[in-house]
């Protein structure tokens, strides 16, 4: 266990914000490199919205089992598997034959991707919150979850950047040498080891939450294709029905894989939500804005990944700012102002899609970058802080569980309302009128996080050792605090 003073907790720091970076930047890296991919591999619009959506799912359907795979295993050990897992998907991603075989490949790697990713997420967050004391906590999370973030923006960049001078398989190839350098900076750092004995997983609770929420998400991206059939309808039911089912054993179990208990705390219920909120705006935008700017722009991919800069910039400052921010007065301050100053530029931004003029468009997007900034890392930190060390990792499972569940259904949601929107303009993945209206359902999101930020969000900065408490008989997790 790392001492909140002992100097080797900004060696943590390094090895999870590093991997959290990795985690983050799969999400939106393939964007740019859409286009080429999907030329390649022929992908048509759907196939290509679950090359970006099969990660995103994997990791919210599976992100609460790496918690329960850190109590199993240990999280030195969880964490280690996570991440060679996640480089060897990205190998078979790179390696993704041209032909009948190419979209099977790339969208079953892109799984394994989220998989991967699945067993490190939970542990990271719950690890760098319990080697800082509550007076640098907020600074630590800033740099840990901050600079991760700067990665999901960075991505068009990168992938931009690999696809015209090297070649889109260099997006996935990327992360071969960073996981392991991750490997590495484990081996070094005090990341625990201990397991938690009595854990236990059932095979049904992973069986009903991964198919409730891939049934449901399909049914999403289906009726933006097909409109709401009967099998689309069918497909939703189940999935839905699925889900409840899920959420009704959690409540019931003594040890569940999601302690859905945790959501008793008005606190952590909004940040959660929040979050959730955020990624489903973030993610649709980021997707659709490198399609338009490359099939309507006629950008290349280097300089599709080059405008998404005044996103970007601002956001890296922004989240500096807003971690000290909460240092100082808590997370309703720079949440509410970040989640305004997303929706007004998102509005801002779409306005100016119809006239095809990147310029017009830059003030929209660095009022999203400044708003991403000042609340992403707040929320993340307001959310792990409100429980107790022992309670993290369960804590950091359900915040991504929700988070990452908010992206797999923005990206089904707004990609069906672009899609719908675009019916009568075949052979083109988007059109302005298209993005734009996807684009008001991203201000929605953003709007709705507000008024949910603004009913349950705490205004003070929670006590160190947290208020949330989960039930007799429950199997608290290895907290590394």
């Amino acid at each position: 266990m790392t001492a909140p003073t002992d100097p080797r907790r900004w060696l943590v720091l390094v090895a999870m914000t590093g991997s959290l970076s990795m985690i983050m930047l799969d999400q939106t890296v393939v964007s740019v490199a859409l286009p080429t991919m999907g030329r390649e591999l022929s992908l048509g619009p759907a196939a290509q919205q679950w090359v970006v959506n099969a990660y995103v799912l994997a990791l919210a359907a599976l992100v609460a089992l790496g918690g329960k795979a850190a109590d199993l295993l240990g999280p030195r050990r969880a964490f280690r598997s996570g991440v060679t897992l996640f480089f060897l998907a990205s190998v078979g991603c790179g390696l993704a034959p041209a032909g009948p075989l190419g979209e099977a490949t790339i969208i079953a790697c892109r799984t394994l991707q989220g998989a991967g990713a699945a067993l490190m997420v939970p542990v990271s967050g719950a690890i760098v919150i319990a080697a800082f004391g509550p007076s640098e906590r907020g600074r630590a999370m800033a740099i840990f979850a901050g600079i991760s973030q700067i990665f999901v923006a960075l991505g068009p960049l990168i992938g931009g950047l690999l696809t015209e001078y090297v070649s889109w398989r260099a997006v996935f190839f990327l992360n071969v040498p960073v996981g392991i350098a991750t490997l590495v900076l484990v081996a070094i750092a005090p990341v625990p080891a201990a397991r938690v004995p009595g854990t236990t997983v059932r095979p049904l609770d992973v069986l009903l939450v991964v198919a409730g929420l891939a049934l449901t998400t399909f049914a999403i991206q289906g009726a933006g294709a097909v409109g709401l059939s009967a099998p689309v309808l069918a497909l939703l039911a189940v999935g839905l029905a699925a889900t409840g089912w899920f959420v009704v054993r959690q409540l019931r179990d003594p040890d569940p894989l999601i302690h859905v208990r945790l959501f008793a705390d008005r606190g952590f219920t909004g940040a959660a939500v929040v979050m959730g909120f955020v990624q489903f705006g973030l993610l649709g935008l980021v997707l659709y804005s490198s399609i338009y700017l490359q099939e309507l722009l006629g950008f290349g991919p280097m300089s599709a990944g080059l405008a998404v800069l005044p996103l970007i910039l601002p956001l890296t400052l922004a989240a500096q700012i807003g971690g000290r921010w909460f240092d100082r007065s808590g997370v309703r301050g720079p949440v509410l102002t970040g989640l305004v100053l997303c929706a007004v530029g998102t509005v801002l931004w779409l306005l100016a899609l119809p006239g095809l003029d990147y310029a017009l468009q830059t003030p929209g997007m660095a009022l999203v970058g400044i708003g991403l900034g000042l609340t992403l890392s707040p929320t993340n930190t307001d959310a792990l802080s409100r429980v107790a060390a022992t309670e993290r990792t369960q804590a950091s499972g359900v915040v991504q569980t929700v988070r990452q569940l908010g992206g797999t259904l923005g990206i089904a949601v707004i990609g069906a309302v672009v899609i719908a929107a675009d019916a009568d303009v075949p052979g083109r993945t988007a059109a302005p009128s298209g993005i734009a209206a996807g684009f008001w359902v991203a201000a929605g999101a953003f709007v709705l996080a507000a008024l949910v930020g603004a009913l349950l969000l705490a205004r003070r900065v929670p006590g160190p050792t947290g208020t949330v408490k989960l039930p007799a008989g429950t199997n608290p997790s290895v907290g590394p605090g």
